[in-house]
């Protein structure tokens, strides 16, 4: 009778201790990582970003609808805006959140990209080069987008990038669907 009582003891003590890693582990993962995690289905708030003038509407700039994916070490962005041409375009981007660059594959060519979390974790900094031909020549692009949940509904993208007649700034104001 000892033996089984031991062997029931034994088995009740490992039970309790794996369904504890079960529910610590993960909490303690996530409260060491303490980042930011933007993942969700993301519209466009017109009324609440802040475009440039004489720019065109945010979809051209780089807004419209959006799925954000955060799992692990990498972030995922994809983006649906209406084309010139009045159809839906989707493009996806993937970045890893370890400060390393990415490469990403436009139309226009190769985005080059790192993204680096701030001293807090509660924002994630992407710095973009790209490189194209436009016109016979060579042109350079950089951008730089800072990405902050104002609150668990509302995501702020403020962006810089160099344009033909100096740095083209903009907030785009993401309602979380």
């Amino acid at each position: 009778m000892k033996n089984k009582n031991a062997k029931n003891s034994w088995f009740l003590k490992a039970l309790s201790l794996t369904v504890i890693l079960a529910f610590s582990v993960p909490a303690m993962t996530n409260a060491q990582s303490g980042k930011t995690n933007f993942s969700g289905k993301w519209a466009m708030n017109s009324d609440k970003s802040k475009l440039p003038e004489g720019q065109g509407g945010g979809m051209r700039m780089g807004g419209g609808d959006m799925v954000v994916t955060q799992s692990g070490n990498t972030l995922t962005v994809e983006r649906t805006r209406t084309g010139r041409d009045g159809q839906a375009m989707t493009t996806t981007d993937k970045y890893t959140l370890d400060g390393k660059e990415t490469v990403n594959t436009t139309q226009r060519g190769e985005r080059k990209s790192v993204a680096k979390w701030s001293a807090d974790g509660k924002s994630l900094t992407i710095t973009t080069n790209m490189s194209f031909d436009m016109n016979g020549q060579t042109r350079e692009m950089k951008s730089t987008e800072v990405w902050t949940l104002v609150n668990p509904s509302t995501l702020s993208i403020a962006s810089t990038r160099n344009g033909r007649n100096g740095d083209i700034t903009m907030t785009l104001v993401y309602d979380k669907k």
